[in-house]
């Protein structure tokens, strides 16, 4: 009768913390989420953007880089190709990509690209890609040299690290030296999983230089895009699953100190940051429940979040552009320049939209 009741116990016990896991994964993921349509003028896709556009950043002078082709476990990936870079000139009416050719000794066969960054030296202008890329989904950094005028990136380094297991996003700071998310704790798969599963807050951001490597941020549920403000004082990383975007001020020895967090009722991935204004832009899955379920007759939707004045007591957050799946399926990204919007997503294509 003793061991009975324990069994029974023991039952009622797993099965009220499987259903408070699941009402918490449903909250976390916005699962209940619909999506109402919000257009923006003139969206068109890309041409040969078929296979995702998972990041993109955009130079001073109009020039965007593209990451395209990535394979991550668990979502869709309708090529077997190895991905690419992109560029593609914003200031072009035609405003066709162009893949830029990989120089150098580099296994391009292997090369699964998610996050980029790039970094203009300013002792002779040269610029500098940072990808990080996932070959047999492994997390490394790849730094490339870029050549405009030859359409050519030439590989210059791969930089692999114990800290730097599980990257999502990567903000360059240097010719070789930049601060990474991670958006698992864990490298083992059914780690992550089980980190998944009880939203360990365990995630962190690292910085690497030839000369250290550290983690100076952690406490993230997912930490996910992540980027600089135009002053370089401070950083901002998307916690994902928190719904939120962290503030953090730059500190002596490139240490990172929380300032604040700003909501966004919404699973932001990538950000990018516009030069003049300092807006944040964030590519966002507004119910990521139907994002990893990937089913093509309820797509997964998309929208784009909008923060100015991030540093003032009371941030403006604004919902720029939504589609429900029938447009664009899981953004990841947008990108502002000159009156045009960039919307990239995780597998599906990349939109140029009119802000104006």
């Amino acid at each position: 009768m003793g061991k009975l009741l324990v069994l029974s116990l023991f039952i009622l016990v797993l099965a009220v913390f499987i259903g408070e896991r699941y009402v918490k994964l449903k909250h976390l993921s916005l699962a209940t989420r619909e999506v109402n349509r919000k257009d923006l003028p003139n969206c068109r896709p890309l041409q040969g953007i078929d296979y995702g556009a998972e990041d993109i950043t955009v130079l001073k002078d109009g020039l965007a880089f593209l990451s395209t082709g990535l394979k991550y476990p668990g979502l869709p990936s309708y090529s077997d190709d190895p991905g690419k870079i992109y560029t593609v000139d914003l200031l072009e009416p035609g405003l066709n990509p162009v893949e830029l050719r990989i120089d150098g000794e580099f296994d391009r066969s292997s090369f699964n690209p998610h996050g980029i960054s790039v970094y203009t030296d300013k002792k002779d202008g040269s610029i500098y890609l940072f990808v990080v890329n996932h070959p047999e989904y492994k997390s490394q950094i790849e730094i490339f040299k870029f050549h405009e005028q030859e359409n050519a990136i030439v590989h210059k380094k791969t930089i692999k690290h114990d800290l730097l297991h599980s990257v999502n996003d990567i903000v360059a700071v240097g010719t070789e030296s930049f601060y990474a998310t991670n958006d698992h704790y864990f490298s083992n798969d059914m780690l992550k999983l089980a980190e998944t599963l009880l939203t360990l807050p365990w995630c962190n951001v690292v910085y690497y230089s030839p000369e250290e490597v550290k983690v100076v941020a952690q406490g993230f549920y997912s930490a996910n895009g992540i980027n600089i403000s135009p002053d370089k004082r401070h950083i901002y990383v998307s916690d994902i699953l928190y719904h939120k975007i962290v503030v953090m001020e730059i500190g002596e020895s490139s240490t990172l100190t929380h300032v604040k967090e700003v909501g966004v009722g919404s699973l932001c991935d990538n950000i990018e940051v516009d030069y003049e204004t300092g807006d944040l832009w964030l590519g966002c899955h507004p119910n990521a429940a139907k994002f990893m379920a990937g089913d093509p007759k309820d797509p997964p939707g998309s929208e784009v979040i909008r923060i100015q004045n991030i540093h003032s007591e009371k941030p403006a957050v604004t919902q720029v552009y939504a589609d429900d799946g029938r447009v664009i399926i899981g953004s990841s990204v947008a990108a502002p320049y000159g009156g045009k919007l960039l919307i990239g997503s995780v597998y599906h294509k990349a939109l140029c939209c009119d802000l104006k």
